[in-house]
């Protein structure tokens, strides 16, 4: 999946029955057409076009299934902070083209501040989210500085 942008540009053309149609699929992506149809006011076939169309524009990224990651058997999650030694866009677009990749990896998020990247990552163990840093992180010769951060608990927003 690629990298998302905060460019509002490619959405702008969106009307309000768009908007209404993510907003729907945003709460629940496994809304029969039919009843996403009833709830934005517009006809089926209407709303299956504009959800095809949605798609295609990458306003819709993808639907997925939200798992509890104890039941994946990762239970511990983190984030961990990564500072690179070179800023140059080579190197940035490396970097977060090679830590998606990694296994545990859950989300890379590109920040500003005193770290440049943040990664969302769930393993099976404290020892297995050790050995991740260590492996991939620690040995990397693009990274500077780990800090890694359990995650007690995660709330989904409703934004």
């Amino acid at each position: 999946m690629p990298p998302v942008s905060n460019d509002v540009r490619p959405f702008a053309a969106l009307d309000d029955t768009d908007r209404a149609i993510l907003t729907e699929l945003a709460g629940d992506g496994r809304l029969p057409n039919n009843a996403l149809a009833e709830r934005v006011g517009v006809a089926p076939s209407t709303c299956l076009a504009r959800t095809r169309a949605l798609r295609e524009c990458g306003a819709i990224r993808g639907f997925h299934a939200e798992v509890h990651p104890a039941a994946l058997g990762l239970p511990l999650q983190a984030l961990v902070s990564v500072r690179l030694t070179e800023h140059a866009r080579a190197a940035v677009d490396a970097f977060r083209a090679r830590s998606v990749r990694l296994p545990g990896v859950v989300s890379v998020f590109h920040v500003a501040g005193a770290e440049d990247y943040v990664l969302h990552v769930r393993a099976a163990s404290a020892e297995a989210l050790r050995d991740f840093v260590l492996d991939h992180l620690a040995v990397d010769p693009a990274v500077q500085h780990t800090q890694t951060s359990l995650i007690f608990e995660q709330a989904r927003g409703s934004g």
